[in-house]
């Protein structure tokens, strides 16, 4: 885990318990799932594009009976390749009905929060917080994962090149 101090929306964040942070995972998910109503049915990898807004990439990395691991993140051209982020590595708990940021790389790489111990409450609580509010943003701005056909894209785990 590397962590500068680099501000990115949510660095005020003081956990408040362990139950607290299973509510946010809650609402997670259900931000999550009217962004993506049925995860079923993505392969692996979809856009989705709203006209004058940052195009918004989804890639599923893995799948079980009761989770789905994927990635979430815009994509930015760099002289290098393509940079993803925010870049976030989230988990779907299907049967709890929650959604966890399980790392994630923010603030054009300044903050890298991987392989979180069990007990990093708050960097758990920043990064969730930070999902939270981004989702909120982006159904706002109209994205969603529905009824999309999905499109070929390059794989984005761990990181940022495309």
């Amino acid at each position: 885990m590397r962590q500068n101090n680099a501000a990115y929306g949510c660095e005020d964040v003081t956990p408040r318990g362990f139950v607290s942070l299973m509510d946010l995972y809650e609402n997670n998910y259900i931000r999550l799932r009217k962004l993506l109503p049925d995860v079923n049915k993505i392969d692996s990898a979809i856009i989705s594009r709203v006209p004058e807004h940052l195009d918004l990439y989804l890639n599923i990395i893995e799948r079980s009976k009761f989770t789905t691991t994927l990635y979430l993140s815009y994509c930015f051209p760099t002289e290098h390749g393509l940079k993803m982020e925010p870049n976030l590595k989230i988990r779907i708990y299907h049967d709890a009905q929650l959604a966890e940021v399980m790392a994630g790389h923010l603030h054009h790489g300044r903050l890298v929060l991987d392989d979180l111990p069990a007990d990093a409450l708050k960097e758990k609580w920043q990064l969730n917080r930070f999902l939270n509010k981004w989702l909120g943003y982006c159904l706002k701005q109209g994205h969603s994962f529905a009824a999309i056909a999905p499109v070929p894209i390059v794989n984005f785990q761990q990181g940022n090149k495309a």
